[in-house]
């Protein structure tokens, strides 16, 4: 080493430092390096001196030496704590964190650079980065399963309303003493809505104790279709009693599915077109299987067309159309929906005069 009398290594002790130190002119050449240093590097002391400072660094490193750093110690002298690679002649990187100052000006001003390897720092950095990463994963994770768990909660309400209007409507039929014939009818349709609430609380439990993520779960065992539309249609005709619901039923094939969730997808369709379509017309609900596996369900009304703006997000949860002052939670179609990509199928909509919903199973083919 060629030791610089105003700026260079005090002796021994500074060529053996745990450091590494060099000293550049104010071209930037290396006047004097450390053992330490050329130890790090892999290359020696002479070859360094007389050479560009910035050689001794990663091209990253070099272009923020040169373009931040010098500039920077021009203005005030001295940076503390810079993070930088070296590039040993191996081609390894070496981490280090970097402090340097200089002294004198113009010809005579020398900079002096003093680094220490960094390599447990900058794994302890990763280290902390990766762990609060991990955090916000797992913040993240707790706040979508409390959002599944409010959004649970809130689909079991909106379920219940429709049974449960049933019912009320029942309670004042039956308060007024009708004869026997109809007093039958109006329990038949009460036990069924009963029938329905427990179902849905049933299924609410089973999401939760499931951390609420498996999705819709269907039940395919055989079971009646066609009491099961006709369930969910006679509900809401028994608690929209002046409205106009007319049910065309063509079930000639087979259909493996979980007939609950299709009544429960009827419901869902034909109460958000009783809530939205013109009170003064009928809504029809038309069911037909054109072969063994192949069910389609259309919802229709009359009434003002939905925003094409509003068709985007239809299917979204908790998206509301309508008038303000509207009940619900925007939840029935989202839920229609789902229970539909459970099957297998589609549910689409189509707007104008006439607002259709369609669902089919299995979905239909995209062509192209």
């Amino acid at each position: 080493m060629t030791p610089d009398r105003d700026a260079g290594p005090a002796g021994s002790a500074v060529e053996d430092a745990p450091c590494g130190y060099l000293v550049m002119d104010h071209l930037g050449r290396v006047v004097s390096v450390n053992a330490t240093l050329s130890r790090w590097l892999g290359i020696p002391a002479a070859e360094l001196e007389g050479g560009e400072a910035t050689a001794i660094f990663g091209l990253a490193s070099a272009v923020v030496f040169e373009t931040s750093l010098l500039p920077l110690l021009r203005l005030q002298h001295e940076v503390a704590g810079v993070s930088l690679d070296l590039k040993a002649r191996d081609g390894a990187k070496v981490a280090v964190m970097m402090s340097a100052d200089t002294r004198g000006e113009g010809e005579e001003r020398l900079t002096r650079l003093v680094m220490l390897k960094a390599g447990a720092r900058r794994d302890f950095e990763r280290e902390l980065l990766q762990a609060r990463a991990d955090a916000e994963v797992r913040l993240s994770l707790a706040q979508r399963q409390g959002e599944l768990r409010e959004q649970f909660v809130a689909v079991l309400g909106h379920d219940l309303r429709n049974p449960l209007a049933a019912m009320s409507s029942g309670v004042r039929m039956l308060s007024r003493r009708p004869g026997e014939a109809q007093e039958a009818e109006i329990l038949r349709l009460m036990q069924g809505s009963i029938q329905r609430m427990s179902r849905l609380i049933d299924n609410v439990l089973d999401f939760a104790r499931n951390r609420l993520g498996g999705g819709i779960v269907l039940d395919l065992r055989s079971g009646d279709l066609e009491a099961a539309i006709r369930q969910a249609v006679d509900e809401l005709r028994a608690a929209e009693p002046d409205r106009a619901v007319r049910l065309d039923l063509s079930l000639a094939h087979d259909v493996p599915c979980d007939v609950w969730r299709i009544g429960q997808l009827v419901s869902n369709l034909l109460g958000n077109a009783l809530a939205h379509g013109d009170p003064e017309e009928p809504v029809s609900v038309e069911a037909t299987t054109s072969a063994p596996g192949a069910l389609e369900i259309s919802v229709c009304n009359r009434g003002a067309p939905i925003p094409l703006g509003a068709l985007e997000k239809l299917f979204d949860p908790f998206v509301k159309l309508g008038t303000e002052g509207r009940k619900g939670l925007g939840l029935g179609l989202y839920i229609a929906s789902e229970i539909a990509k459970a099957h297998g199928g589609l549910l689409v909509v189509t707007s104008g005069d006439v607002i259709r919903f369609t669902f089919r199973m299995p979905a239909p083919a995209v062509e192209g």
